[in-house]
């Protein structure tokens, strides 16, 4: 990163080892938009909800699963199952 100063490496060190726990942040932020949402709002919801869970590890057969399922609810205790973790 010769580009940038060090304070700016330092901040940009801290942003992706918080990753992490940003996508998880994201993921329960999108469970509220999926209660509210209708129609194909509902399914762009859908859309960046499988990408924060692809990007938090989570398997592929529970993503398809919950996907098929398409309940707010399940999504919510995924987050809640994933902060334990944390």
């Amino acid at each position: 990163m010769p580009d940038f100063t060090p304070h700016q490496q330092k901040i940009i060190k801290r942003y992706y080892d918080n990753q992490d726990i940003l996508q998880l942040q994201r993921l329960g932020e999108l469970v509220s938009e999926l209660y509210l949402s209708t129609g194909k709002k509902r399914q762009a919801v859908w859309t960046r909800i499988v990408s924060a869970m692809q990007k938090l590890d989570v398997p592929k057969s529970r993503i398809d699963h919950l996907r098929q399922q398409d309940n707010a609810e399940l999504v919510a205790q995924l987050v809640k199952e994933l902060e334990g973790k944390e």
